[in-house]
């Protein structure tokens, strides 16, 4: 069984959901996650704060505009008669749920209620397209099978034994439909796999059944040597390992969240990435194989802030690192980068909200200097110790900038950089020109 997921723009209109029979093929078995409709996340956000903020008359405006569009999406979707009759009924049984949530007490639990909605309507609706064609499929209520922890983990061992009897009770039928994003969460209530979503959720379930690939359908044809948007030229990569592409992903490749890597790199389940507007593409492979001795791509990271923490007095004692880390980790902020000399350590966040309090702190052990509006340039590949030669070549391509931190031997698959935002799309070209030219 293979698992395809497929994002907001590949279902965001009726036109693309009937295009998605294109690339889904009913005589194999496979289960399709689908995300909300483009669009639609952001208006249930827009709904949610309305609602937090007591606006009931925003709120109830936003509802009835967002399903003026759902209604639209039933009549092009689906033909005359029982079928349109059926999604009108979808669409009215999910907004008139939207409108009880509006006339209540609204809390942060009924919030996470209403971003499932998209993921419910888009479902449920792709469901009732397929009877009505004649395409034989069973729609898997996610929040029967998805949960995370305490830790807001997920617990892949529940997916196993909640989702492997709903397969097994279903064996002539070869095409499932589920939510991506949404589970439920340790106390039962409705919750979300926050960042990595859908992609997260169709990992999460290859791991759980063994499946023989997870494919994740996007509007580009795989991960690129560079950013496309900034870089011209740029190719996708054929190959990558799970550690490149978990690198790649977390310092800026927006095609694929780090996290969706891991549940498939723990279970060995390759990840294919494919363009939905170019079905034979050969895209990008995320496996346990990769190209040995070779820089595969440049990704960049905004929105970070460099911390510099001074001490001469302190630096050097036993456990002072422990006790900068542990203001961090009390203020729930992860680190990116670090490099330490023997006065000083810097590194650097992209998770700001805590910072006053965190520089409070920090003042404590020493002076404390911050950069803002810098950008990680990760430069990844196989840079294993016995190779040479990678870091003076990526150095000279930028030689002509500054660079306020590097990082180089933390992992065997990536060089990174620190440095102004300003330079960031110059910093990206000359090391494209300089590495892949």
């Amino acid at each position: 069984m293979k698992i395809l997921k497929f994002g907001g723009t590949s279902v965001g209109s009726p036109e693309r959901m009937r295009a998605l029979l294109d690339i889904i093929n009913p005589a194999e078995r496979q289960i399709v996650v689908l995300s909300a409709m483009s669009g639609t996340t952001n208006s249930l956000v827009e709904i949610s704060n309305a609602l937090l903020k007591e606006d009931k008359q925003k709120g109830i405006e936003l509802i009835n505009t967002l399903k003026d569009k759902y209604d639209v999406v039933v009549t092009e979707l689906l033909p005359e008669g029982d079928f349109r009759q059926q999604g009108q009924e979808v669409v009215d049984y999910h907004f008139n749920f939207l409108l009880s949530l509006a006339n209540n007490v609204f809390t942060a639990i009924e919030d996470k209620v209403v971003l499932a909605q998209g993921e419910l309507l888009s479902t449920t609706l792709y469901h009732v397209y397929l009877k009505s064609i004649g395409v034989p499929s069973v729609l898997l209520p996610a929040l029967d099978f998805m949960k995370i922890d305490e830790d807001n983990e997920p617990v892949i061992p529940y997916t196993t034994e909640n989702l492997t009897p709903i397969l097994e009770a279903n064996p002539d039928t070869n095409l499932f439909i589920t939510q991506g994003f949404i589970c439920r969460n340790s106390f039962g209530e409705v919750d979300n796999l926050r960042r990595g979503g859908s992609d997260y959720t169709a990992s999460l379930l290859g791991a759980a059944i063994l499946a023989e690939e997870v494919q994740i359908w996007t509007d580009i044809d795989g991960m690129h040597n560079n950013d496309p948007r900034i870089v011209k030229g740029t190719k996708p990569i054929a190959n990558l390992s799970f550690d490149e592409a978990a690198e790649l992903a977390y310092f800026g490749a927006k095609i694929l969240h780090p996290q969706s890597v891991f549940p498939a790199q723990r279970y060995k389940i390759p990840v294919r990435l494919l363009n939905t507007m170019e079905p034979q593409a050969f895209g990008t492979v995320i496996s346990t194989e990769s190209e040995k001795g070779k820089i595969k791509s440049i990704a960049a990271k905004d929105g970070i802030t460099a911390i510099k923490i001074q001490s001469s007095r302190m630096l050097l004692a036993y456990g002072f690192l422990r006790k900068v880390f542990e203001v961090f980790e009390r203020y729930k902020t992860p680190i990116d980068m670090i490099t330490t000399s023997e006065v000083a350590v810097s590194l650097t966040v992209d998770f700001t909200d805590n910072l006053d309090q965190i520089v409070e702190e920090l003042n404590s052990f020493g002076s404390v200097e911050l950069d803002r509006n810098q950008t990680i340039v990760c430069v990844v590949g196989d840079f294993g110790a016995e190779k040479h030669g990678f870091a003076s070549k990526v150095l000279d391509a930028i030689k002509h900038l500054p660079v306020r931190m590097i990082s180089y031997g933390g992992s065997a698959y990536n060089i990174s950089l620190l440095i102004n935002t300003d330079d960031k799309v110059e910093a990206l070209r000359s090391l494209h020109n300089r590495i892949f030219e």
